[in-house]
């Protein structure tokens, strides 16, 4: 099971993963913007989201760091940007793990099947961290 820093910037996560991947030496990265995901027709995509970044990876030292933007009228306070991500491919722990931080946190997002992930949810921990966790099958 790994442990990844997740990063979210406010519109300009496009430069900062290209920045990154030059300082790195890592080649042109892969980003996936909003516009790139499956359409929802609960959730219609605003167009100024379109060229957001949704999900970048970058391997720097052999640590996956992750990038996103928030979603336009999400709250986004620098130094509050950063979250722990476990990415596993092991169910029952990932579930149990969660639901215990879950028992004196705020879950966000419950486990739940997404188009990216079988098992994925988001919670803040009692101590303020915040947590994302995906199943990787």
């Amino acid at each position: 099971m790994a442990v990844n820093v997740y990063m979210n910037f406010n519109g300009n996560c496009r430069e900062a993963v290209e920045y990154y991947a030059q300082i790195f030496n890592l080649g042109t990265p892969e980003i996936m913007t909003f516009g790139d995901q499956p359409p929802h027709p609960d959730y219609p995509l605003q167009d100024e989201m379109k060229n957001l970044v949704l999900h970048a990876r970058l391997n720097i030292f052999d640590s996956d760091v992750m990038f996103s933007d928030t979603m336009p009228g999400m709250p986004f306070t620098v130094g509050n940007n950063i979250t722990l991500a476990i990415v596993s491919d092991k169910l029952e722990e990932m579930k149990t793990a969660f639901k215990k931080l879950a028992a004196d946190g705020n879950v966000k997002m419950e486990l739940q099947e997404t188009f990216f992930s079988k098992s994925y949810g988001q919670l803040i921990d009692k101590f303020g961290v915040y947590w994302q966790f995906s199943y990787d099958s």
